[in-house]
């Protein structure tokens, strides 16, 4: 008799805890709801800032790129531009991005100052690498959450901080197959995130190294784009950063984009 009652015991616990893991999992928000927040969290009305771009090949050799970037959200369209510092050969250099809050693509210029002349990036070229780096046209861009299906495939640790695991499968054709997105569950920021090609394979690696918390606005600060098929990464670190200055209008215009900093 104390067999069965101890075996009622053994069951009506796990019974409990089936329960208990079943409401957990039945509060936790589904992909769309995850990548929806990341997307809309706060971010200022305006930025800039100074990044440091480290380059190193899988030789260990390494290139340096300074820029002062600055962005600015005007409610329907938010508007990026970046101006080259250093090294020499490429100062002058600038790259425009505008991201529209309807279904259009963003619109993205470059200047090459050796040639005097503003390029249009076209929808063809967006998967091409930015200036030697690891980051593609397309990944400087806004990717809208309705462009992916989301779905929450599980939780786990990064650098002891809880996160959603959300995979995201393009809609259309894109330059990835999915991607698949840690999201930290009290900040609403993706602490990593693989890419995969079309053929199903891991390209590469977002990580975040650091972040901070500037002018109230969770700041990543630094992190590493790894490129696993190349053995190449990039290291983006940022400085000096500024929310809510009142940036101009004026300053997001291919006449800037020329005329430099």
């Amino acid at each position: 008799m104390r067999k069965n009652y101890l075996l009622i015991g053994f069951m009506t616990l796990i019974i409990l805890l089936s329960g208990l893991t079943f409401n957990t999992l039945a509060n936790d928000l589904n992909g769309r709801e995850i990548m929806e927040k990341v997307y809309n969290r706060n971010t200022g009305e305006d930025r800039k800032a100074e990044l440091n771009m480290r380059l190193v090949n899988k030789f260990d050799d390494k290139r340096e790129r300074d820029l002062k970037q600055f962005n600015r959200d005007f409610g329907k369209v938010e508007k990026k531009i970046m101006f080259f510092t250093s090294p020499q050969d490429i100062r002058g250099t600038s790259f425009m991005n505008w991201s529209y809050e309807d279904e259009r693509e963003d619109s993205q210029w470059i200047y090459l100052p050796a040639l005097r002349k503003i390029k249009r990036i076209s929808a063809e070229n967006k998967s091409d690498y930015f200036m030697g780096s690891d980051f593609t046209y397309d990944d400087l861009g806004e990717r809208k959450v309705d462009e992916d299906s989301h779905k929450l495939i599980g939780n786990e640790k990064v650098n002891g901080e809880e996160c959603y695991i959300v995979e995201n499968i393009p809609k259309e054709d894109y330059m990835y197959s999915k991607t698949i997105t840690w999201v930290s569950k009290d900040k609403w920021i993706g602490l990593k995130k693989e890419f995969y090609d079309n053929d199903g394979k891991l390209l590469k690696i977002l990580t975040v190294k650091d972040y901070e918390k500037i002018d109230g606005i969770v700041t990543i600060t630094h992190s590493e784009m790894y490129n696993k098929q190349k053995d190449h990464k990039t290291i983006l670190k940022l400085d000096n950063v500024e929310y809510n200055t009142g940036i101009s209008e004026d300053k997001f215009t291919e006449r800037q984009m020329k005329m430099g900093i």
